[in-house]
């Protein structure tokens, strides 16, 4: 049955466009209020306004989720604004795809995909947690990927900050959940999004839309299981429990070959709508 969202106060982070735009109105036509944070101040407000043309209640908070001092002021806006955070839904990411052996002089690469994907997360869920315990309650959502599921090349900057950030989560659960904490994990596969569209070849890859996705945030919200996936990635992860070696080597010609599939694709025109 889970929880009704009608009147909780909910934060998306990374609320300007994609999943998280899509999450937001999603939530708010169930009757929350959703707090909007993301860097780009007009989209913000054009979604805010959007939603509250629906019917829905939304407020925009423009900000650097990778500063401290604009975080915290966000953060303390929102709680003067509604008196409480129910729900944070940790969102905002950023990808980055590279050979290993392209990178050796690209520590840079690493260290800007965790500032936002893991450092400004634990930032915001610090920030937010001292109201959580206050109240007795909260629920903490976080977006990460099949792809830490899998052994996957390629985005090793990437899949090492969601690895964290998911480690992160699972000792919040081990050491507030009797304190009224829980928490979510969700493994989207690909999606179509700005994100995602940043690799010219994964135009002609089948993804998930934002959408479809945003209704995985949803259940989250709602029936707060401890993690979301597809049965592909609950396949991948117990492969990769009993046999990992195996897998790894088993797995690596295959997303070679599907890289190349891709490329030829691309090139020819033959992309999905």
């Amino acid at each position: 049955m889970g929880i009704d969202p009608a009147g909780q106060v909910i934060v998306v982070t990374g609320s300007s466009s994609g999943i998280g735009a899509a999450a937001a109105r999603r939530l708010a036509a169930r009757g929350a209020t959703v707090c909007l944070l993301a860097r780009r101040a007009d989209e913000l407000e054009s979604l805010a306004a959007a939603i509250r043309t629906e019917g829905g209640a939304a407020e925009a908070y423009p900000v650097d989720l990778t500063d401290d001092d604009s975080t915290a002021a966000a953060v303390e806006q929102v709680l003067g604004d509604h008196g409480r955070i129910d729900v944070l839904v940790n969102n905002a990411a950023r990808s980055i795809r590279r050979p290993i052996v392209e990178s050796f002089d690209r520590l840079h690469d690493h260290e800007r995909v965790m500032a936002i994907n893991y450092f400004a997360s634990v930032r915001l869920i610090h920030l937010v947690l001292p109201s959580m315990l206050a109240q007795g309650r909260g629920h903490v959502v976080v977006s990460s990927t099949l792809s830490t599921q899998v052994p996957i090349p390629l985005f090793s900057a990437y899949l090492a900050s969601k690895s964290a950030l998911e480690s992160y989560v699972r000792s919040l659960s081990a050491e507030l959940g009797h304190a009224g904490i829980t928490t979510s994990t969700v493994h989207f596969p690909m999606v179509r999004t700005p994100m995602s569209g940043g690799t010219e070849i994964y135009r002609a890859m089948k993804m998930m839309s934002p959408d479809d996705a945003a209704r995985w945030i949803e259940r989250a919200v709602v029936s707060r299981p401890s993690r979301i996936a597809s049965a592909f990635g609950v396949a991948g992860e117990t492969s990769m429990a009993l046999a990992p070696g195996i897998v790894t080597r088993a797995t690596a010609p295959f997303f070679r070959r599907m890289d190349r599939q891709l490329a030829r694709r691309t090139a020819a025109g033959d992309v999905p709508e």
